[in-house]
């Protein structure tokens, strides 16, 4: 059983080049599943039609004309070669059967036998019938004449010479068939196009509502239409869309609670500490809160930036230029490369938030900043390089997670919180991207921001 589907299906090879030649999409296929039983239909009806119905009309066609030379024949035989009544047989024959005939006194046919084309249906069936119909030598010839096919037979006073119509030897009617089966056809495949159309549409407008719910993207105005299975799938992606919105509003609720609460007892920790003699202990508690406030504040500003923020087109070389002016405020240095009209949809406040985090992690942990900006087929990136120490390719997937310092290479005082990288990786993905960090030509660290378009 296994042999015989293994040689049913081909070889894993053959199975994806068939797959290859197969259309990627909905449309091609379903426009495939109409257009291959049409074409097999229409090949198996015109060869039975052919068989059945053209060359049997064809061959009795030729047995018609082959009668009438075969009459011809009969009838100049049984009369002398003096006697009137040939030239009155010749004419009828023009006359009533629409034959050109003329006799060659003395003449003779070229010996040997007659080649038939074994591709033209004409010959094939007229050699046929003319061999059952006369005994004499004979030749045909359907390529010297247009639209007349000539017949020459071998008497014995010469050669007998007949021109005929050649449609008088083949249906004409055929290619009207054949035309009207074309024909309708194309006519069921157009109607079965716009069907297929407006059947493709809704599926098209869910793919679209997903990718751009996936990219963050305001979908409000999309409604569930098209056929009841497309609907069903509709109405499953808008409950999913209620679902996911409401788990990351509840999510960035709780973190704005929980990061305002903790405020209240900083805030009495730090009235406190004020009060308490200068000393080690005191120093280092005070830095413990001054860590923790700051990581309060990294928490609260993600959450603002996430609140009822809209998607707007937003122009890449402007935004970038924007936050590279603070930085070198701030004393780095940034060199910028960023193609003019690059613009992308997203939400622009934690856009902003993430690439400034990641430039100022950058003038923090290297001397100078190299910012790219670039456009792929269906994205764009930014990428931004530092000299710094960069970190170790081990501990790459540690310090995306929130929390996680690296202490080698990032110093505790310069007062990271642990939740930058892991922030503007969320924000990143919340834009149906992802954030990327690798090993920098400059010598440092190279985080590449990947947001689709």
């Amino acid at each position: 059983m296994g042999g015989w589907l293994k040689r049913l299906y081909g070889s894993r090879p053959r199975r994806r080049w068939l797959r290859a030649l197969m259309p990627q999409s909905l449309f091609g296929r379903s426009l495939l599943m109409i257009v291959v039983p049409v074409v097999i239909l229409q090949i198996v009806a015109t060869i039975i039609f052919y068989q059945r119905h053209w060359n049997a009309v064809a061959r009795r066609l030729s047995q018609g004309v082959a009668g009438e030379v075969a009459m011809v024949i009969d009838g100049l035989q049984v009369m002398r070669p003096d006697d009137p009544m040939r030239n009155w047989l010749l004419s009828g024959a023009n006359r009533i059967m629409g034959l050109d005939v003329t006799l060659s006194y003395g003449a003779r046919l070229p010996a040997g036998k007659q080649k038939v084309n074994p591709f033209s249906f004409l010959e094939r069936n007229l050699v046929r019938a003319l061999g059952e119909r006369i005994a004499q030598p004979y030749r045909i010839d359907t390529t010297t004449y247009r639209d007349k096919v000539e017949i020459r037979v071998q008497l014995d006073e010469g050669v007998l010479r007949i021109l005929t119509g050649d449609k008088r030897l083949f249906s004409t009617t055929t290619y009207i068939f054949i035309i009207w089966m074309v024909g309708t056809s194309l006519v069921l495949l157009a109607i079965a196009i716009l069907f297929l159309r407006n059947q493709i549409r809704p599926i098209r407008r869910l793919a679209r509502a997903a990718e751009d719910f996936g990219k963050g993207r305001d979908v409000e105005d999309f409604r569930p239409s098209g056929a009841s299975e497309v609907r069903a799938a509709a109405r499953a992606f808008l409950v999913m869309r209620a679902r996911l919105k409401r788990q990351i509003d509840q999510r960035t609720e709780m973190l704005a609670g929980v990061s305002h609460d903790l405020r209240t007892p900083l805030t009495r920790m730090k009235l406190q500490l004020a009060m308490l003699e200068e000393g080690e202990d005191t120093e280092n508690l005070k830095a413990d809160v001054a860590e923790m406030e700051k990581m309060v504040e990294a928490y609260l500003a993600f959450a603002r930036s996430q609140e009822d923020e809209v998607a707007e087109p937003v122009d890449v070389a402007a935004l970038l230029e924007t936050i590279a002016g603070n930085i070198r405020r701030q004393g780095g240095m940034v060199r910028l490369k960023c193609p003019p009209g690059l613009t992308i949809v997203a939400r622009a406040g934690g856009l902003r938030r993430c690439l400034a985090n990641l430039m100022e992690n950058a003038r923090q942990y290297g001397g100078d900043i190299w910012v790219t900006a670039q456009a792929g087929e269906d994205f764009i990136e930014i990428i931004i390089d530092d000299d710094g120490p960069g970190i170790p390719e081990s501990r790459r997937d540690d310090v995306l997670r929130p929390f996680v310092r690296l202490e080698d290479s990032r110093n505790r005082d310069t007062g990271g919180s642990g939740l930058g990288l892991s922030i503007a990786r969320d924000v990143a993905r919340s834009h149906g991207g992802d954030l990327l960090l690798e090993t920098s030509p400059q010598g440092g660290l190279r985080v590449v921001v990947r947001l689709p378009v």
